[in-house]
């Protein structure tokens, strides 16, 4: 039998509610009703998890001339500079506005605490509670949301797909419970996040696969940049236990890291040791793995003050001691995972999609701030500002939209069924494939034996799906496949995309590879 869709209507809707779906319903909610969806609970996000804080040239030792050139030169050549220019010049105004919220930064006396972190040249980082601070800027934004009684909130509901209708984004059709709700708009905006959760050794929570990448790719929207993949030097290995995150701001306080045999190496990579950028320290951490064959490498704080580190990073070393690591008297075992994709729905600087209607902020849009490669912390920023920037557009764009009176029910197949306990074998199968085959470091050999597994699995992409589960492995997939089009297309090597067989930046390497669904549902790939 098919299903029936039940039609809402609204002015705005959301999908995402970390801080650039927080920040861009704050945005739209004078002018209209809001509506919020999450698959998890509001507060489930990438948002809560980030530890090392938010970029911001706010000290008084930093300009935003300083900001915009470090997050140059860790984009690697690849970035747009009129979106750094927007991110870099309007920051300041959007976390003056966060502390007005009540955001708790942490501060040294009467003055905000500005720590390092990684290839900025300026102690220019804000952190809240040591290393809560998304958790922080969260709390604050949906304290905020709380005073708008015209944005609803839709928890624990799944979007299965964006509606389009003559080329023209009009709304998402959304399971909630048992109900299927066709689910009407002036203006659609994606904050869905990004999409650590394809690789088998990830920082990302569970909600991080890539869902609005795959939506706004289906309904015709143009993806960018889809190659790069950032992945974050030091996460806890300890086997049985999450891929815990220890921040940048470790090594910016001064962490070593060490091999087995206890010996310092980074400066054997780069002049920056340490703290070079994340790239480079993920390739070191792999070659004195395979140097001294072993699976991780130690993080070292033991010559820190121990009242400082747990003063400083309170989560992290009651997590590590829950673990039975103790930071202030033995290093961390650590490797490399998953953490941030620079690629996603190609927008412009006020979050404008391909599609006409569709709006995207935050890690599931490309703008070109991040280029190559992301300076670390500019993610909670590009989240509230750019956030911010789609919200002002969704409402000048929704100026101009009369909904019908009458509209569309949808009705959707028959939902195929996925054999009983399949789906999770295939997720695992395909993160194992992505963290080994399209990794820290690739080449043509691996990326085309994975398009190769990838394949049996083709059938599911086209499939009429329905379940949280089966749509997430849908939408796994559906990315998978485009960073797979993308890596094999860039023959170079750029930033966070390290090629084996093309190790330097050959000719034509500051092209951006755009990816759009073409009418036979075939990947069409340009640049």
């Amino acid at each position: 039998m098919s299903f029936i869709s039940r039609v809402r209507r609204t002015d705005y809707i959301v999908i995402g509610s970390g801080v650039a779906g927080l920040r861009a319903a704050i945005e739209l909610a004078p002018f209209g009703r809001v509506l919020v969806v999450t698959k998890d609970k509001p507060s489930e996000s990438s948002t809560e998890y980030a530890q090392g804080g938010v970029a911001v040239a706010l000290s008084d030792d930093d300009e935003v001339s300083f900001h915009y050139r470090d997050t140059l030169k860790a984009g690697d050549g690849l970035c747009r500079s009129e979106a750094v220019r927007t991110l870099v010049e309007e920051g300041p105004d959007r976390i003056t506005e966060l502390i007005n919220w009540g955001t708790q930064f942490d501060k040294k006396g009467f003055s905000l605490a500005f720590t390092q972190e990684a290839a900025h040249s300026r102690r220019r980082i804000l952190s809240a509670k040591g290393d809560s601070t998304g958790k922080e800027i969260e709390r604050s934004l949906l304290r905020k949301v709380r005073n708008f009684k015209n944005i609803t909130r839709y928890s624990h509901s799944c979007t299965v797909d964006l509606i389009v209708e003559d080329g023209i984004c009009t709304g998402v059709l959304l399971v909630r419970g048992d109900e299927l709700i066709a689910c009407y708009a002036r203006a659609v905006i994606l904050a869905t996040g990004g999409a650590g959760r394809l690789f088998s050794r990830t920082t990302n929570p569970p909600v991080a696969t890539g869902d609005g990448i795959a939506m706004g790719y289906r309904a015709g929207a143009v993806v960018e940049d889809m190659e790069f993949i950032q992945f974050h030097p030091t996460s806890l290995f300890v086997p049985g236990a999450p891929q815990f995150l220890l921040s940048e701001a470790m090594r910016g306080e001064g962490a070593v890291l060490r091999n087995q045999n206890g010996k310092r190496f980074m400066s054997r990579y780069h002049p920056d040791a340490e703290l070079a950028p994340r790239d480079v320290v993920c390739r070191a951490i792999l070659s004195e793995m395979v140097r001294t064959r072993t699976k991780y490498v130690h993080l070292d704080l033991t010559h820190i003050e121990p009242a400082f580190i747990k003063k400083r990073f309170p989560r992290i070393y009651t997590t590590c001691l829950s673990f039975n690591i103790n930071i202030t008297e033995k290093p961390i075992p650590v490797s490399p995972s998953a953490h941030y994709i620079m690629g996603g729905i190609k927008t412009n600087i006020n979050g404008e999609s391909s599609l006409k209607g569709l709006f995207a902020a935050g890690e599931v849009a490309c703008t070109g701030i991040h280029g190559a490669n992301r300076l670390a912390s500019n993610s909670l920023l590009e989240g509230l500002v750019f956030g911010a920037r789609a919200g002002q557009a969704a409402v000048k764009y929704g100026e101009t939209v009369n909904l019908p009176r009458n509209l569309k029910r949808i009705t959707h197949p028959e939902a195929y069924e996925i054999k009983k306990g399949n789906t999770e074998k295939i997720r695992d199968n395909l993160r194992k494939i992505m963290w080994q085959k399209v990794g820290i470091i690739r080449c043509e050999k691996s990326l085309l034996q994975a398009q190769k597994k990838l394949s049996a699995w083709k059938h599911l992409l086209s499939a009429s799906l329905l379940t949280r589960p089966d749509l997430e492995l849908k939408n796994m997939l559906t990315v998978s496949q485009i960073i797979l089009t993308s890596a094999l297309l860039r023959q170079n090597s750029v930033g966070a995309h390290y090629r084996s067989d093309y190790k330097e930046k050959t000719k034509g390497w500051r092209r951006h590879i755009r990816i759009k669904q073409a009418k036979d549902g075939e990947i069409e790939a340009k640049g």
